[in-house]
């Protein structure tokens, strides 16, 4: 009872904070969860979505490290996933497709080890779909690539997102979604049911009249890919696009690796905390990164994290954070093939609450 509360007490305050026309482009439909099972209902603690209370994500095993996850009551067509594999190996997770299944929405997601054999490791799992315009500085956009062409994207600003490019390397432009210096955050995701793929943020240039953004794919080893992605920016906005709720979110662009820290990430504006805390990040080892997010963790919550960076390296969760007030993600692991590195990487953190 204490905590149907405070959840309403929270919401009551973030609906009489924000003023009439701000609530626009709140995600539609959303959910997220850590699936750290083959079969059967993963860790409630961290699964949350926009389905009415009662109801659990599942998750039912398919071949060789793919599994099936099932989003309550939230069938829909288009929108984006993102995944981050979770483990002490070079081992990445890619979505392959997702879509409605009766009532539910089922998304299939792929795990392999570098160079190509597939592997169950546990990951988290995010899907998003939002409408509506944004007041700037906020801000958020998405975009699904298949690899030719946009399957859906969505742009705060009412602009539409463009994509150019092909053969493993492509630009994005996020008109409308500007900023006067760089501010925000990024994931991107490879999305392939046929072949292994993994894809990143190469580059990232930001202006007023909106962002511009380089995703580079390779295949299994480090040989560039044509391949579908998604891509997500959000700016004072959590990941899953919504805010007020959630009260508690954050992220970060750890853009100087070989920092050993704890250093907040500059500009500001790329180190947000939506409690004014301070996130910051240390060395945790070779190509291991600890991220402090204070104040904001609390459960149910998730992260995200992509690597940036015009090689093939590629970065995951070495295990699940720890949500006590503080959430602190130890560690974020980046490897070059199997070898960890110490390289930029990409952090979204958010609370459903």
């Amino acid at each position: 009872m204490s905590r149907l509360l405070f959840v309403a007490m929270m919401l009551l305050a973030g609906l009489a904070s924000v003023a009439p026309g701000a609530q626009a482009a709140v995600p539609d439909k959303w959910g997220f969860a850590v699936v750290d099972v083959t079969s059967g209902v993963p860790d409630p603690n961290h699964q949350a979505g926009s389905w009415a209370p009662g109801f659990t994500v599942s998750v039912s095993p398919g071949v060789a490290g793919q599994t099936f996850v099932r989003f309550p009551q939230i069938a829909t067509a288009g929108g984006v996933v993102h995944v981050t594999a979770i483990s002490q190996n070079a081992h990445w997770c890619q979505a392959q497709k997702w879509g409605p299944s009766g009532t539910d929405l089922m998304v299939a997601v792929q795990c392999y080890r570098y160079g190509g054999a597939p592997v169950f490791t546990p990951y988290s799992v995010l899907f998003e779909t939002s409408s509506g315009t944004l007041p700037a500085p906020k801000a958020f956009g998405y975009v699904h690539y298949n690899g030719a062409a946009v399957v859906t994207q969505f742009n705060s600003a009412g602009a539409a997102n463009v994509v150019a490019g092909g053969g493993g390397v492509w630009t994005v432009t996020l008109p409308g979604l500007g900023s006067t210096g760089p501010a925000g955050n990024l994931q991107v995701t490879a999305v392939d049911p046929n072949q292994p793929a993994r894809c990143k943020v190469g580059g990232w240039s930001s202006a007023p009249g909106g962002q511009t953004v380089q995703v580079r794919c390779h295949n299994a080893t480090s040989a560039p890919l044509n391949t579908g992605w998604t891509l997500t920016y959000q700016r004072e906005r959590s990941v899953i696009g919504a805010a007020l709720p959630p009260n508690n979110f954050a992220y970060t662009f750890d853009n100087s690796p070989a920092n050993p820290g704890p250093y907040a990430p500059l500009p500001a504006p790329l180190n947000y905390n939506s409690l004014g805390g301070v996130n910051t990040v240390q060395t945790a080892g070779t190509g291991q990164r600890l991220i402090v997010f204070p104040a904001v963790g609390v459960l149910q919550d998730h992260v995200q994290v992509t690597a940036y960076g015009t090689g093939p390296e590629f970065c995951n969760l070495g295990a699940l954070w720890n949500t006590s007030g503080n959430a602190i993600v130890r560690n974020v692991i980046c490897y070059n093939a199997t070898t960890r590195v110490d390289r930029t990487s990409l952090v979204s953190y958010t609370s459903a609450f």
